[in-house]
């Protein structure tokens, strides 16, 4: 696979289930073969993703949805900032590793105006440095590694092989991962993916308005999802039958 030569676009956190709904109204000759070779674990992965919907519809999306309605706009803010700046640490890291030195010194300035200036990252200072989107499974299919057969992973939800590698890199990096107080780091691990559970709240009733089989739409949209940040938004035309064939 060639490098991107595209400059980097951030990826919405978002555009998974937005995705879904051009799937929906898209044929499905060309698209059913291409999932067959992508998810060969599928009778796992369905369990898996019943299991981990049945956690969420119980518990977390309703803690979520009393959280929007609880949390004044302000604190949720500030709370998306401060998880925000964490992940500008592993991003900053994939930067480097992509070579793409001038993104590094954009998203490590982040970093370090936010953490200083930005009381930890509560207050976002650095509005004018672009946002970007990088995580280690990015880096590896950057340098040409295939993203391997899809997989639903224990409440972490949608992955892949290359991602679920890709997840255990970045926490070598993860300052969460990386704080020695077992509780704090537990409950940090805690906000982190409720925060991010929050975040699909709104988007989340278009899927289920629009999809017939949940399980079917968030895999494909997921998997064209990470193909698009592999290359930074701008992936090459390729047809449906040709996408078991390169990542």
């Amino acid at each position: 696979m060639m490098k991107p030569e595209h400059p980097s676009i951030p990826a919405s956190r978002l555009s998974l289930l937005l995705a879904c709904l051009l799937l929906s109204a898209c044929s499905t000759t060309h698209l059913s073969r291409y999932t067959q070779e992508k998810d060969p674990f599928e009778t796992y992965n369905r369990a898996m993703f019943n299991f981990n919907d049945a956690i969420d519809r119980a518990v977390v999306k309703p803690l979520a949805e009393g959280y929007v309605k609880a949390m004044p706009r302000p604190g949720q803010l500030a709370v998306d900032n401060f998880f925000n700046n964490l992940d500008d640490v592993a991003v900053t890291f994939n930067d480097l590793l992509q070579l793409k030195f001038k993104q590094a010194a954009n998203d490590g300035s982040r970093v370090v105006f936010n953490t200083t200036f930005g009381l930890f990252g509560l207050i976002e200072v650095t509005s004018r440095l672009e946002k970007h989107d990088e995580d280690f499974g990015q880096t590896l299919g950057y340098w040409g590694a295939p993203s391997g057969p899809y997989l639903v992973l224990p409440l972490l939800g949608p992955s892949s092989v290359r991602d679920s590698l890709g997840r255990y890199a970045d926490s070598h990096v993860d300052p969460i991962s990386n704080t020695p107080h077992v509780p704090t780091r537990n409950t940090a691990y805690a906000g982190e993916a409720f925060n991010a559970r929050v975040h699909l709240l709104d988007n989340e009733k278009l899927l289920d308005s629009t999809s017939i089989d949940r399980y079917s739409s968030i895999r494909e949209a997921y998997l064209m999802n990470r193909r698009s940040r592999v290359y930074d938004g701008e992936p090459p035309r390729q047809r449906y039958e040709d996408f078991d064939d390169e990542e």
